[in-house]
């Protein structure tokens, strides 16, 4: 069980979360375990959120917003796979759609 209490305008929320885990570790080192996955998975989003405008969609209609966020996972793992440009995400992106040579590059064709 982890206890997290969080302030906000002095008033206290006290949450209470239970996990069932066959890992052999203490209860200090599975708190670790715990925040170092949150901080990946916000790291994820985040970027995801400023790249992509992933929060802005408004795609609701079947698996079509699935469907999309596998999509922006795929663009956005081969976009940090190129290494050529010095760019973030976002430049990568624009310099895909102004030059089709390095578009071709991100995707691996040729």
């Amino acid at each position: 069980m982890i206890k997290s209490e969080r302030t906000i305008d002095e008033k206290i929320s006290i949450e209470y979360s239970y996990f069932l885990t066959s890992l052999d570790c203490t209860a200090e080192e599975f708190l670790k375990y715990r925040r170092s996955h949150w901080g990946i998975e916000n790291q994820l989003h985040w970027v995801l959120d400023v790249s992509f405008n992933e929060d802005q969609s408004r795609i609701r209609i079947g698996n079509s917003q699935e469907n999309l966020s596998v999509i922006r996972h795929i663009a956005l793992n081969l976009l940090k796979q190129e290494k050529t440009l010095k760019l973030g995400i976002k430049g990568k992106m624009i310099n895909c759609a102004l030059d089709t040579k390095y578009l071709e590059k991100v995707l691996g064709i040729k």
